[in-house]
């Protein structure tokens, strides 16, 4: 080797042995591969072997076979359905509602898709537009869409009649829920429709009527009052004039009922407050009505603030000023109640400047 070495073939004889012993190392390998496999395998093997023989296929004990666990579940469960869905339609027929406890006007409009108003104006008769007349027993009139239900009576042009409510005479002759035949009214302007007869006016809208209400009663001239009841004044002079600005009439400053709404024909708030307790002047003035209402306020008393406003305060279970009274603001004019068209004890408060205004717009932050 040490020769091998000098003459500089040491280094390819270590390459060639190290080759040869793994040649020999990978032979050894496979020739114990091959005796092993020719062994005979396991019984469990041997079984499994003969299993994946399409020729010889095992046969199956069903008493082997683990029962089902129905309480394990895999993936999402889906139970038959017995019951099939339809998707709503549109109705075009009128329904009817018995009011229950608690409801409101707005409630009921919720509960059947419609504005509110429409709730009043297919029930002046029995509403009168005050969303304050609604009691438990009352059956309503429900429209199938919003708008008006009014009786036909003739005496105009059905088209006039009809762009009275904001809607051409097209549109209620050929509206379904109307059941008129287009073919048998003949002209639409002046259609050949049966007088007495209520239609759905879809879409129309018309003014609220006020009755309970009274507007631009002064001391001077109180007398436009004296339709409204009893509690009419005699024109007053002199007097207390009011400040322009205004402090709660009530000790509670929150809502016991209705809020302003010009949707249903509620122009004023109810306050809070309990059977007997104090009413307070919302500012300085002479009073130009106190006593009872003959459309839904009850026992009354509006006061004229000298200035182009008044305020109106309802529902009163007591009147402490009467007639002419002058009185300050703030001073004690009367006694919450629940007189008059009222579900519970409140104030009715209303503020007027010719018009109905929103009283949260003029009263400082609760």
């Amino acid at each position: 080797m040490s020769n091998l070495v000098q003459i500089g073939l040491g280094e390819s004889m270590l390459r060639a042995g190290t080759s040869g012993l793994s040649i020999l190392a990978i032979t050894a390998v496979v020739w114990l591969v091959q005796i092993y496999y020719r062994q005979a395998p396991p019984a469990g093997l041997a079984n499994a072997l003969s299993a994946a023989d399409p020729a010889a296929p095992p046969a199956i004990d069903i008493n082997l076979v683990p029962a089902f666990d129905s309480t394990i579940t895999k993936g999402v469960p889906r139970s038959a359905q017995i019951h099939t869905n339809i998707p709503t339609r549109p109705r075009n027929e009128i329904s009817s509602y018995t009011v229950q406890d608690g409801d409101t006007v707005f409630g009921i409009a919720e509960k059947f898709g419609l504005q509110p108003q429409t709730v009043l104006w297919s029930n002046y008769n029995t509403l009168l537009d005050d969303p304050h007349s609604l009691k438990p027993g009352q059956d309503l009139i429900i429209l199938p869409v919003d708008g008006v239900y009014w009786e036909w009576l003739g005496g105009i042009p059905f088209g006039d009649w009809a762009e009275f409510y904001g809607v051409t005479a097209a549109e209620i002759i050929e509206y379904p829920g109307n059941n008129i035949d287009p073919n048998a009214v003949g002209e639409y302007q002046n259609a050949n429709i049966k007088t007495g007869s209520w239609l759905i006016i879809p879409g129309g809208e018309r003014e609220f009527v006020n009755w309970s209400a009274p507007l631009g009663v002064t001391r001077e001239n109180p007398a436009s009052a004296r339709v409204l009841g009893p509690g009419a004044c005699d024109p007053v002079s002199g007097g207390s004039v009011g400040y322009g600005t205004y402090v709660y009439p009530t000790n509670k400053h929150f809502l016991s009922g209705f809020d302003y709404s010009e949707k249903t024909n509620h122009r004023g708030i109810d306050l809070a407050g309990n059977e007997g307790e104090g009413v307070y002047a919302a500012d300085a003035g002479v009073v130009v009505y106190s006593g009872w209402n003959n459309y839904g306020y009850g026992y009354m008393i509006m006061i004229d603030h000298g200035n182009g406003f008044q305020s109106l305060y309802a529902h009163l279970s007591e009147l402490y000023r009467g007639c002419g009274a002058s009185v300050g603001q703030g001073e004690t004019i009367g006694a919450i109640g629940s007189t008059g068209r009222s579900s519970g004890a409140h104030l009715h408060f209303e503020l007027m400047a010719g018009v109905k205004v929103n009283p949260w717009d003029y009263l400082p932050p609760p």
